[in-house]
């Protein structure tokens, strides 16, 4: 570690600025904290998403998490396949020299330690493990803040992801079942930290209440779990018929609906399906009654969430924006981060999965969700500022931990406090 008189040089890593609006806030939020508390230190990013973006929206230099990813947009004359796997060697090399380059790099927020999603070995768990392996040998701070957890089938994810778990110098989870689940998988916990997700710390706009009429419902390219391959099709054929029926019911109720998705990349397609079914169900329907938005940020996300009633959403983050702005929320998730999160936030019988809920349940809860909506605005709207505060505790123990200021005495103290959430 090459701290000095010098100004701290901070990196920010992970899948950041390719699309998913969630990860891009909890970046966000770091980012806040950093301009605020450690105004001369030099930040820049290794992620997923154009450096081009990053500098025009952030002001930050960016490298290109993966090699190949500057041929994606553009005809190499080689194979993508042959790309990825000649990048995995020329990416060792260029990951070190970033690394290098730093004294503290922060992972911010997301799933780094969690496969719920489909993923392969050789994808994001080898480059977290790359990142953490290689800070080691430079003596480079590593900081996995807020970051989700959960068990892991594949052994070789599940290696890669617990090595990288053991070489950081701070760990926090978003969640007190991340924190289990490490404990389980064979992490040594006992110096953890449990504090909220990262979005919890991004600005909102002044409360709205909403149009009771108006419904946001967000949906997702959902193909199931890791351990679903082999059922992908059919999974998502199940649970776009059933959001294709929610929303008819809405439709039918005097609901105007507001569809979206939560990753620019992948979700689009979905609510374009959704929006072309209710149009081909009701040819008579007033476009204003529903409509796709397409949304490519968490600011632009909020803005579209802040004048609806109620929310139905399915990406983690999506159901994280909305319970942000106080709105009444049903989680479809698709893990059980999902249920934590709305146990969490007083709202735990509004809660299904993905790739079982059912429809009629759904409209069961929405129902119930309607007539209590002011008493659950005002919840959860508790809940958001003692998520606030709790965030400010752990920049100050970040602080310290990362750069050497702050009060001991305090980290001590919080490190025991949050420990045992």
């Amino acid at each position: 570690m090459r701290l000095a008189a010098t100004a701290p040089r901070v990196g920010l890593f992970g899948l950041l600025g390719s699309g998913n609006s969630g990860n891009d806030a909890s970046m966000e939020t770091v980012l806040s904290y950093l301009r605020d508390a450690h105004p001369d230190a030099t930040v820049d990013v290794m992620g997923g998403g154009e450096p081009a973006r990053m500098r025009t929206e952030y002001g930050l230099d960016a490298t290109p998490l993966y090699w190949y990813q500057k041929f994606t947009r553009r005809k190499s004359g080689v194979p993508q396949s042959v790309l990825k796997v000649l990048g995995k060697g020329i990416d060792v090399f260029r990951t070190m020299s970033w690394v290098g380059r730093h004294d503290v790099v922060i992972v911010p927020g997301a799933g780094a330690l969690e496969a719920t999603l489909p993923m392969r070995p050789w994808g994001f768990p080898f480059t977290l493990f790359l990142l953490c392996s290689t800070a080691r040998l430079y003596r480079t701070k590593v900081a996995l803040v807020s970051v989700g957890a959960d068990t892991i089938n594949q052994p070789a994810v599940r290696w890669l992801s617990d090595a990288s778990a053991r070489l950081a110098c701070y760990r926090s989870y978003r969640d007190s079942s991340s924190l289990e689940a490490m404990r389980q998988r064979g992490i040594d916990t006992s110096r953890d930290h449990v504090f909220p997700d990262l979005v919890f710390g991004v600005p909102t706009p002044p409360f709205d209440p909403g149009d009771p009429e108006a419904v946001g419902v967000g949906v997702m390219a959902y193909y199931g779990g890791n351990d679903d391959r082999d059922r992908a099709d059919e999974i998502h054929a199940a649970y776009t018929e059933k959001m294709k029926a929610f929303t008819r019911w809405l439709v039918d109720s005097g609901h105007k609906v507001r569809l979206f998705g939560g990753d620019s990349k992948f979700d689009w397609d979905v609510a374009d399906q959704i929006l072309a079914h209710l149009r081909d169900y009701r040819p008579d329907l007033d476009p204003s009654r529903a409509s796709a938005d397409r949304v490519a940020t968490y600011a632009e996300l909020m803005r579209l969430m802040s004048p609806l009633g109620v929310v139905v959403a399915t990406r983690y983050h999506n159901v994280m924006c909305a319970l942000k702005l106080c709105k009444p929320t049903i989680s479809l998730g698709y893990s059980r981060k999902f249920a934590t999160l709305m146990r969490d936030m007083g709202l735990g019988e509004f809660n299904q999965y993905a790739h079982s809920f059912d429809v009629e349940r759904l409209i069961e809860q929405f129902t119930e969700m309607e007539k209590r909506r002011a008493e659950l605005q005002q919840q959860v709207a508790h809940r958001n500022m003692e998520n606030q505060r709790a965030l400010e505790e752990q920049f100050a123990l970040l602080s310290e931990v990362l750069f050497g200021t702050g009060k001991k005495a305090e980290r001590v103290r919080l490190a025991g406090r949050h420990a045992e959430r």
